[in-house]
């Protein structure tokens, strides 16, 4: 899934635009709860050797978060890494080069968005 593909699925399916929150990093975007104002998606551009050590330049990634346990399973699979710049105990990074299978993205965005939503008070 491209970027251009993962903003659409996510104003289609959540029903949000993206933030633009960081005059230093104007290609940053940050997908937010409406009612809460979490993050729930953010991403951005980071240097390619994170995920390829041998290439220079950038690849496009967004960052999730993650159960724990999900996410120290899931660092195995294919353009699914550490979160860059976040928490790499709550939050995983995922590629949007295409490396990452499409099902899995949105399912880790629908965690995501789960963990991240107003909690239902008693």
């Amino acid at each position: 899934m491209t970027k251009e593909e993962l903003f659409a699925y996510i104003g289609k399916e959540y029903g949000v635009t993206p933030d633009y929150p960081w005059l230093d990093s104007p290609e940053g975007a940050v997908f937010r709860h409406v009612d809460n104002r979490k993050w729930f998606a953010l991403s951005m551009p980071i240097p390619r050797r994170y995920a390829y050590p041998d290439e220079p330049g950038e690849v496009d990634a967004v960052n999730l978060k993650c159960d724990p346990v999900l996410s120290g399973m899931l660092r195995g699979e294919p353009g699914i890494l550490p979160a860059w710049h976040m928490s790499k105990v709550h939050w995983i990074t995922v590629l949007l080069d295409g490396s990452a299978d499409d099902d899995r993205l949105k399912f880790l965005l629908h965690q995501s968005f789960e963990l991240t939503k107003s909690k239902k008070r008693k």
